[in-house]
């Protein structure tokens, strides 16, 4: 923080609107006069403007850069000036007047103009004023809220919106052409609501309350207002300085003085920061950042991912004349520098403060270095060099002689076919037999090899197309093979079932576990398939035995596998179970012996062990296994990220608190081979934690870019699921709805209602646009977009055979 100006009034200004802009600050002076300076040149000499009678309480700068116009109220008047034109008379040595616009209006504590500064809004007692800023005249008086009335603002892309907030802890959506409220809030806290502010990237508005509570809501062509995300300073504040001092970067004093003092939050003033474009035409803000003045400095907010960024405090800034805000006027700003005009609560004293934020976009932009995608080979002693040695069969050597053999040579016992039927008929010759013409036997065999890439452009499936019960009990996970063909259902009761992607048909069931299985996983050619139970067991089938080909058993681990999953293109089982992270070599032999039918002819063996840095129990593991990758991500219940790089077997980075419970779903984009993203794309991943909702995160810069808590998720497990496009994320809920994001937006899309019970699992198909859902009481949902350009497989591949 620098200090521009500092200024002393004659009285103690707490609890007055100032007015700032980028250019222009304003105070009043002696009660009834106002002082104007000029924020690049604050040695000159400030403009005094006289014409109120009676003392200025509220005191706004208009939206437009020019012409500069100040508005100003006291009990007599509502003042409008134009501050250039003023300048102008005194330097002419006339005297500067302004447009009285209101009289007699009562004391107005607080001001706005409208984005065409062509209306002001004044807020005396419980009535709002809307005003004409060219000419005496009052378009609308709106009353209705129950107590005095705190702040007001235009809506920024609807000019006949106004939203107002008050000390009855509510705020009212008003239209201002039927002069009727459109929306009324509940009740949102036990403080008064202070400020709102609009982000019009998102269509947002945003209220926070004397006690530090902000809330993000979402404000649509309807008028209805959605809750998006609600903000405790105090909570993202003491996040914040977890996340310093486990980086190294707050000192000991910056601690202590954390630890002493624990201080409400009120949210004084909030504004927009980042690069702002401000014409007739075009608004438009660069970022989601957002800046809160509180009582002891400037909190900078992430909206998107309810972050906070920085934290500029006054006492780590001894050279400031002030250590305690009143009040606070920030003006939109630009990405480098911001300026603010804050007033003391205590002593008469206001200061004109430059924030420069250029460090914090240097930060936000830098790199980690981590990403999915490998920089160099392997190194010799990583554990990713680990190989199975198989075992020979051990012959005894010939010394000569005839060594006794077994009864049966032979591993498969064929039938003597004494208890079969005696044969009547020797041969039966086949007759009507049709060759089949060499092209229809290409045809037919083509048919199962065509694919079409995944539709980038397509909607996102709403329209739900098969309800099916599977089970009495709950559809823990879901995962689709990798050609879209074929779906697993873990399920409560202990079992796997193997459905086509249609649905249709008598599923296949892999039966042997002993509690609800957790987790399951595809391997990359798609031969077998693997489950990991609550029995802490782990099994791997494959398709032509009803049997699992490996079972790494209860004896292997002592507490139950929470996550499991094939890893580096099907070389390794990736588990964790407590707080290890396990990386098993493994071998499936499909050979049958029927004499020795018991013994597992499959080989798995432990490669690496590695422990968590703080020896916590992991809850959630991903990795990707469509391609090369060190980079595994590991969740653990004191709710940190862990990222080790298998390379070096170690941990690289751990990101604490990155939700506030432990995250039972960590989902990675890995891109399937029917669409085409961007490369960086692969390094964004979602996890959800109960009562947290779903966040985004990208691995370059290990900082959350979006948050999507629109459903509700208190208690169970609820998973997410990024579509094959890179464009939407489903996630399940507690509210028998299932919910898709658009992943540029928290707010959500579509909400697929009428579920029968919690939907814990989602999936989305890798090769065509389709959701599936599973509910806590065994039920399945398959949803296809609502275009009409959907084509299912079957058409496709009708289609593809009639063109050949």
């Amino acid at each position: 923080m620098i200090e521009k100006l500092t200024v002393t009034p004659d009285r103690v200004l707490s609890n007055k609107q100032l007015a700032c802009c980028r250019s222009h600050c304003g105070l009043p002076i002696h009660g009834s006069k106002i002082l104007i300076y000029n924020n690049d040149d604050v040695q000159q000499e400030p403009l005094v403007l006289t014409g109120h009678h009676r003392e200025i309480s509220a005191m706004t700068f208009g939206k437009r850069s020019r012409p500069v116009t100040l508005c100003s109220a006291s009990p007599d008047y509502i003042i409008v000036w134009d501050v250039e034109l003023c300048q102008k008379r005194t330097q002419e040595g006339k005297v500067a007047a302004g447009k009285v616009i209101g009289t007699l209006l009562g004391e107005v504590v607080h001001l706005t103009f409208c984005y065409s500064d062509e209306r002001v809004a004044a807020c005396s007692g419980a009535t709002i004023y809307v005003l004409s800023s060219k000419r005496q005249e009052v378009i609308s008086t709106l009353t209705g809220h129950l107590g005095p009335l705190t702040s007001a603002e235009f809506c920024s892309w609807n000019k006949d919106l106004l939203v107002t907030t008050s000390e009855d802890r509510t705020f009212k959506v008003w239209d201002l052409k039927a002069e009727v409220v459109v929306y009324q809030s509940f009740v949102l806290s036990a403080s008064p609501l202070l400020s709102v502010c609009f982000s019009e990237k998102d269509n947002h508005l945003i209220t926070g309350s004397k006690d530090g509570q902000v809330w993000c809501f979402s404000l649509k062509d309807d008028h209805k207002c959605q809750l998006v995300t609600k903000m405790d300073l105090q909570a993202m504040e003491k996040t914040h300085h977890l996340r310093q001092k486990s980086a190294g970067n707050v000192t000991t004093q910056q601690s202590a003085c954390q630890n002493n003092h624990e201080t409400s939050k009120p949210v004084l003033n909030m504004a927009f920061c980042g690069s702002f474009s401000q014409t007739n035409s075009d608004r438009q803000k660069d970022n989601s950042w957002f800046c809160i003045g509180s009582s002891d400095g400037l909190y900078v907010v992430d909206v998107a991912t309810s972050e906070l960024l920085t934290v500029l405090y006054f006492r780590d800034h001894p050279n400031l004349n002030i250590f305690t805000a009143g009040s606070w006027s920030v003006p939109p700003g630009c990405a480098s520098t911001m300026v603010a005009l804050v007033s003391s609560v205590f002593t008469p004293c206001v200061v004109l403060l430059e924030l420069p934020l250029c460090d914090l976009v240097r930060r936000r932009t830098c790199s980690e270095g981590f990403s999915v995608f490998p920089s160099s080979p392997p190194l010799l002693e990583s554990p990713l060099n680990a190989e199975l040695k198989k075992k020979e069969p051990n012959h005894p050597k010939k010394k000569g002689g005839v060594k006794e053999q077994p009864l049966v040579f032979h591993s498969k016992v064929k039938s003597s076919g004494y208890t079969s039927a005696p044969r009547k008929i020797m041969f039966s010759p086949k007759t009507n037999v049709q060759k089949v013409s060499s092209s229809k036997k290409k045809a037919n065999k083509s048919i199962g090899l065509i694919h079409r890439d995944y539709p980038a452009d397509s909607n996102a499936p709403t329209n739900m197309c098969i309800d099916l019960r599977v089970s009495s009990k709950q559809v823990s996970c879901l995962q689709y093979s990798g050609d879209g063909k074929q779906i697993l259902c873990g399920l409560g009761d202990s079992s796997v079932l193997l459905y086509k992607s249609s649905l249709t048909g008598k599923p296949t069931a892999c039966i042997g576990h002993d509690k609800p299985v957790g987790s399951v996983s595809w391997s990359l050619n798609r031969q077998w398939w693997l489950s990991a139970s609550e029995d802490q067991s782990l099994r791997i089938w494959t398709h032509c035995n009803p049997e699992p080909a490996i079972v790494v058993g209860k004896s292997m681990f002592s507490k139950p596998i929470r996550s499991a999953q094939f890893y580096y293109l099907d070389k390794f089982i990736l588990l964790g179970s407590g707080p290890s992270l396990l990386l098993y070599l493994y071998n499936v032999d499909m050979t049958h012996d029927d004499i020795k039918r018991y013994e597992q002819r499959s080989i798995v063996k432990l490669a690496r062990s590695f422990t968590t840095t703080t020896a916590t129990e992991i809850t959630a593991l991903s990795a990707i296994n469509d391609f090369f990758s060190y980079i595994v991500l590991v969740c653990g219940s004191d709710r940190s990220i862990q990222v080790f790089d298998m390379n070096k077997g170690t941990v690289v980075s751990t990101l604490p608190d990155a939700h506030s419970r432990a995250i039972h779903c960590i989902t990675q984009n890995k891109g399937p081979v029917f669409s085409t993203q961007t490369p960086d794309s692969h390094n964004l991943f979602l996890t959800s934690a109960a009562t947290d909702g779903v966040k985004m995160w990208d691995l370059r810069t290990l900082r959350c870019v979006q948050r999507y808590d629109n459903h509700l998720n208190r208690c169970h497990p609820c998973s997410s699921a990024i579509s094959p496009c890179g464009r939407f994320i489903a996630s399940g809920s507690e509210d028998h709805c299932a919910y898709v994001y658009d992943i540029r937006s928290s707010t959500y899309l579509h909400k697929l209602q009428n579920h029968s019970d919690t939907v814990l699992s989602v999936a989305f198909n890798p090769s065509t646009p389709e959701l599936l859902t599973g509910t806590l009481d065994g039920k399945l949902r398959l949803f296809h977009p609502s275009s009409g350009s959907y084509l299912t497989h079957n058409t496709l591949a009708f289609t593809a055979l009639h063109s050949l």
